[in-house]
């Protein structure tokens, strides 16, 4: 048996090209329940070192679970630093695609760090995490609700399901404290995300629950993923304003959140924020620019596992 056997995967929504080295060995799986059961079982005989899965925003995760479950090292990598070694090699222009056997060979050359990946305890953190998003929603709307009421039964019924709902909200902010607490990845990437002024622990748990890929984009994919990157309604000569949108709602909430207080407490980007607006901007053009800056912060942060350090 060979001592370092090294995968690379290039996923698709269809199927998985994979190539193996040093063997060179190339082969295709259906990207499906079968596929991946063929797939673990073939490589977990090649006693493999490292597997490498392209982060290509949403495919891999699946296949990533799938390899990890089944006991393999899955490593994540960043599709802008393979496509940089294969140019540094000279092997692909700028707009080659990246195949299998690329993704084997920036594995081979740079050993990544093998990388945690979203699991069933991951799954459990989104999911209190968007219900918690819910009991604020019901909270908002019974306080409106408050304000119009009249008679003072359903005053007191008002009240009584608003303590009930805060109640229950407390409790979800316990269980994300204990499970955020419970896992070492968790805690060190709260912990980096948290160092940023502007960001606290639900706004930390929203990111790592909702944007898995935080830290392995570059800043221009990583804003569009959460809708924060800008754009431009255009007819012939005729160009309208920019504006932003789609994305992960939940993100783009928390990081505006984050982004009013950033500008308070954050002395880099409350200086930012006040070159926008001496230069013109809107207030509320200024603000999205404060989260998109904040969401780029967060991602290198990630990206580099070192803590915010004042500019």
């Amino acid at each position: 048996m060979m001592d370092t056997v090294f995968i690379g995967i290039d996923v698709s929504k269809a199927r998985l090209d994979v190539h193996v080295l040093p063997s060179g060995e190339a082969f295709a799986v259906a990207r499906n329940g079968e596929g991946l059961a063929a797939l673990n079982e073939r490589l977990g005989r090649m006693g493999v070192t490292t597997v490498a899965v392209e982060a290509t925003g949403g495919f891999e995760t699946v296949v990533a679970a799938s390899l990890a479950g089944a006991g393999l090292p899955v490593a994540i990598v960043n599709p802008a630093q393979v496509r940089a070694f294969a140019q540094a090699l000279g092997k692909r222009a700028k707009t080659d695609p990246i195949d299998a056997a690329v993704i084997a060979r920036f594995v081979e050359a740079t050993r990544p760090e093998l990388q945690p990946l979203p699991d069933a305890q991951t799954r459990a953190l989104a999911d209190v995490v968007a219900r918690r998003r819910q009991i604020v929603q019901m909270i908002v709307a019974e306080r409106q609700r408050q304000q119009r009421a009249t008679m003072p039964r359903l005053k007191r019924s008002i009240e009584r399901l608003l303590a009930a709902l805060e109640k229950e909200l407390n409790e979800l902010d316990q269980e994300l404290d204990t499970l955020v607490r419970g896992s070492p990845i968790w805690r060190r990437n709260e912990d980096l995300l948290k160092s940023v002024p502007g960001i606290g622990p639900i706004i930390a748990r929203t990111l790592l629950a909702e944007m898995p890929e935080l830290g392995t984009l570059d800043r221009r994919q990583i804003a569009a993923l959460a809708g924060l990157a800008p754009w431009t309604r255009q007819s012939g000569r005729w160009k309208g304003k920019s504006f932003i949108g789609g994305g992960r709602t939940a993100v783009r909430a928390a990081l505006f959140l984050g982004a009013l207080t950033a500008v308070r407490f954050n002395p880099t980007l409350r200086a930012f924020r006040q070159r926008l607006i001496d230069a013109g901007k809107p207030k509320m053009v200024a603000i999205v620019a404060v989260a998109r800056k904040l969401l780029t912060i967060l991602n290198a942060i990630i990206r580099d596992q070192k803590p915010w350090q004042n500019a």
